[in-house]
C-alpha cells in the first residue's frame, strides 16, 4: 500500500516542476528505481493511472528504469551484485556488507508540452 504514498509524491514533484516550467501538460516521467528498493512498478502504475485524473499530467506515460543492486564488503572491500539468495561476499564469505547501488528511487525527469 505504501505505493500511493510513493504516486502521490511523483505526482506533486512532477506537477510542481511542470508548474515552474509553465508547461501545459505533462507527458512522460522517467522514474529510477534500485533493485533494492520494494516498490512495485504494477501498483504505482495503478495508482497513478487514479490519481493523475484531472490533471495536466493525465495520461503521462510512466517509464520505470531498474538499476541493479550492488554491495561492498566490510571486511576486504570486494564490489559485487548480489545474487537473489546471497547477500554475502563471495570473495570472502562474510555478510558484513553494505548496499552501494541499487536503492535509489527519483524522478529522473519530465517531458512536458
Amino acid at each position: 500500500m505504501h505505493e500511493l504514498a510513493v504516486t502521490q509524491s511523483i505526482l506533486d514533484i512532477s506537477l510542481r516542476h511542470a508548474k515552474e516550467a509553465s508547461a501545459k501538460r505533462v507527458t512522460d516521467i522517467n522514474l529510477v528505481i534500485g533493485q533494492f528498493s520494494s516498490i512495485v512498478d504494477d501498483s504505482v502504475q495503478f495508482y497513478w493511472d487514479i490519481i493523475a485524473n484531472g490533471t495536466i499530467a493525465q495520461g503521462a506515460l510512466l517509464h520505470f528504469n531498474r538499476i541493479p543492486g550492488e554491495m561492498i564488503c566490510g571486511n576486504c572491500g570486494h564490489t559485487f551484485h548480489p545474487t537473489d539468495k546471497a547477500f554475502e561476499c563471495p570473495s570472502c564469505a562474510s555478510g558484513f556488507v553494505r548496499i552501494s547501488k541499487g536503492d535509489e528511487f527519483r524522478v529522473e525527469s519530465l517531458d512536458v508540452e
